[in-house]
């Protein structure tokens, strides 16, 4: 037997290997990969998965191929924007700690730091931020409270010239009535000052501890900015007086009670006050 035809089998090597005749048999699959066309697409070949230009074998972008990503948000702006709004950033942190600080201190049993700073965080949290159970008070107003208020004016001539009354509080409510998305901002800045003011006044209109000169100062620069508002007040001159009153009536009982209240307004009238300069030009805002 011829120890190279096709039928036999090759002797084996030294070390137990496939002798240089039997490396691949003709209709071994394994020969068929050896013959395969290097252009053709294959598992091994270019565009196959584990050729160059496969999904396998894709080579590594370069920097030019990678595109920047785009900047958004603080990080977007210039470096002085940046430091600019960083600190813009940390002093409203800083305000709104504070805030909440002050405004804890106000409601919390009496400690060393009101003791000793509870002037300052009067002055922070009165009248705008004041907290209270008026809310859930078991017997709620029962009464229409109206802040009016005239003024006497310096005319141009030099002269004087006082003003009739001015309803504060109707104009709030007129601002307020019909409109989808009001503002109560007004009208709480002037019923909480007035509250604050009664709360630190007595029945003779005379300040009780060391608040009631307080609530004098912000009701006075309440109306005198609301005064300055007027069309009528800057043409007949400048602001010399104020005079707030208050008009209290009761709300009177439905159709089917049988109680019987009063509708006639209550007015409490206070004392003329002396605008200062700055108030009556309009420096207050």
């Amino acid at each position: 037997m011829d120890a190279y035809d096709e039928d036999s089998q090759a002797p084996a090597g030294p070390d137990g290997s496939a002798g240089p005749g039997d490396l691949h048999a003709p209709g071994d699959p394994a020969d068929q990969v050896d013959q395969a066309d290097p252009g053709d697409p294959g598992p091994g070949g270019p565009g196959g998965p584990g050729g160059p230009g496969g999904p396998g074998d894709s080579p590594p972008a370069g920097p030019a191929d990678v595109a920047a990503a785009p900047r958004t948000g603080v990080a977007a702006l210039s470096p002085r924007y940046q430091v600019g709004a960083a600190v813009a950033l940390a002093v409203v942190a800083v305000t709104a700690c504070v805030h909440l600080a002050m405004v804890f201190l106000s409601v919390a049993p009496a400690n060393t730091v009101t003791k000793q700073h509870g002037q300052a965080i009067e002055d922070w949290v009165f009248p705008e931020f004041e907290q209270n159970w008026k809310l859930f008070a078991p017997n709620p107003l029962q009464q229409n409270i109206a802040v009016q208020v005239r003024a006497e004016l310096r005319t141009k001539e030099g002269g004087l010239f006082t003003t009739g009354w001015y309803d504060l509080s109707a104009r709030d409510g007129a601002d307020i009535d019909g409109n989808l998305a009001p503002s109560h901002t007004q009208q709480n800045e002037l019923r909480r000052g007035w509250d604050f003011f009664v709360a630190t006044h007595g029945a003779d209109n005379r300040p009780i501890g060391m608040r009631g000169s307080l609530s004098e100062q912000y009701v006075r620069r309440i109306v005198v900015m609301r005064l300055n508002r007027e069309d009528t007040i800057h043409r007949e001159g400048v602001v010399r007086r104020v005079q707030v009153r208050s008009s209290i009536t009761n709300v009177q009982p439905p159709a089917w009670s049988q109680e019987k209240i009063s509708d006639k307004p209550v007015y409490r009238v206070l004392p003329w006050w002396t605008v200062s300069a700055d108030e009556a030009a309009g420096g207050v805002r």
